[in-house]
């Protein structure tokens, strides 16, 4: 946690993961992020996988730092609430439709200069989800083994998503814009990020949109192979997979002496008339003889002697791990200043937490805090920034209009 964004407060009215996504970010950058779900819980409170309690692992990881609030928003009353606090706070992230009752003209009624951050599905309003937007950027269609049938090759999804993230990130940042606009001119606005849009000019960002154009047709699988460089994984004598890669001169010259493939390389050469260290052009064209003459150098080593040569010439690998043992691995987490001791999670589940992924030369980062209990904090938000008083908030609770935690 640092204290960056202290004394900025945001109310977040959002499900699954790229909304919660942006008001995370904001939260371990130190804003204040008070989250505003329905008294039984959001449409992701119970988002698999649960713990034997029945907590959420997801919903506890993606709430950190951040403040709960719950309000039966299926009541006028408590939708009232609601839009009371976005527009006290002056600033919203919601993946609310924007036809609801937390419209950005019924928040900016109440707080004209509101900066509000409305993520949507597609820009025309269609629902999408990171699956299925992903589905229609072509990526998984371009994943998958060489060798696949071209004529109806099956789709590769990716597992995490990803452009949920992307977009989370994306969100924080346009809300960020949003409040220094505000500040230069008094003037607020809502700004609306497709999750569709995100994924489509990401892959026009990345150049990719322009290749197919040019090419006329879809680029080929490649495998584990990167695209347009030297780069793929293999296996060591004792069966180690791993991954290496070589986008610079330094890279590659690393590569040629850790595998001791200098002579090997040399003939190549000679053969096909090329340089391979003069760029990626030559080495990604000529691949498939690099990846045989390469793997046959590590068929000639156990990972700990081929490790230990790599590290020496300064290479950039790494070996595949599952994810259990990438969340049990010292380097990765247990001695990662990244990662800090377990607060006391909802679930009762002690495990590493992160910190903010920033670090600030000669600051600490501060330890990680907890997600909250829903409804934790409904009486003090409520208190603080509506005013009402104990006998007013009491009312609301005793109507179901608030709930104070789901401890028991």
């Amino acid at each position: 946690m640092y204290s960056l964004l202290s004394g900025l407060s945001i109310v977040e009215a959002s499900s699954f993961v790229a909304s919660p996504t942006a008001g995370l970010y904001c939260a371990q950058l130190g804003a204040e992020v008070i989250r505003v779900d329905h008294k039984a819980g959001g449409l992701d409170y119970d988002r698999y996988m649960l713990t034997r309690e029945g907590r959420s692992l997801s919903w506890e990881n993606l709430n950190r730092a951040k403040k709960s609030v719950a309000l039966d928003l299926l009541s006028g009353e408590g939708r009232e609430l609601l839009v009371a606090l976005a527009a006290q706070a002056g600033n919203l992230i919601t993946n609310l439709p924007e036809k609801s009752f937390l419209s950005h003209e019924a928040v900016a009624a109440q707080r004209p200069d509101l900066v509000g951050i409305r993520i949507m599905g597609w820009h025309d309003g269609r629902q999408a989800m990171d699956f299925t937007v992903n589905a229609a950027s072509g990526y998984p269609l371009m994943c998958g083994p060489e060798d696949w049938d071209e004529a109806d090759p099956p789709p590769v999804n990716q597992v995490l998503p990803a452009w949920d993230f992307l977009t989370g990130a994306y969100c924080a940042f346009a809300l960020l814009a949003g409040i220094r606009h505000r500040e230069q001119t008094g003037e607020g606005r809502e700004l609306r990020v497709p999750l569709g849009d995100v994924a489509i000019g990401t892959v026009a960002n990345s150049g990719a949109m322009a290749e197919m154009l040019y090419r006329g047709a879809n680029r080929e699988r490649l495998g584990n192979a990167i695209w347009g460089a030297f780069g793929r994984d293999f296996r060591s004598r004792d069966g180690k997979r791993f991954m290496v890669a070589a986008l610079t001169p330094k890279q590659w010259d690393g590569l040629v002496a850790a595998f001791g493939v200098a002579e090997g390389i040399a003939v190549l050469e000679r053969e096909l008339g090329v340089r391979f260290a003069d760029g990626d052009t030559p080495r990604f064209a000529h691949r498939h003889r690099l990846f045989t003459l390469f793997q046959q150098a590590a068929d000639r080593f156990d990972w700990a002697e081929l490790e230990t040569r790599l590290a020496v010439e300064g290479c950039t690998y790494e070996r595949y791990r599952t994810m259990h043992e990438a969340a049990t691995d010292p380097v990765l987490v247990t001695d990662n200043p990244l990662f800090g001791p377990s607060p006391t999670n909802p679930s009762g589940f002690a495990y590493p937490a992160p910190r903010s992924f920033v670090s600030i030369p000669g600051e600490e980062r501060g330890d990680p805090r907890a997600a909250p209990l829903l409804g934790e904090h409904t009486e003090e938000v409520l208190a603080e920034k509506l005013g009402l008083s104990p006998g007013q908030i009491a009312r609301l609770v005793d109507a179901g209009i608030a709930r104070i935690s789901d401890k028991d």
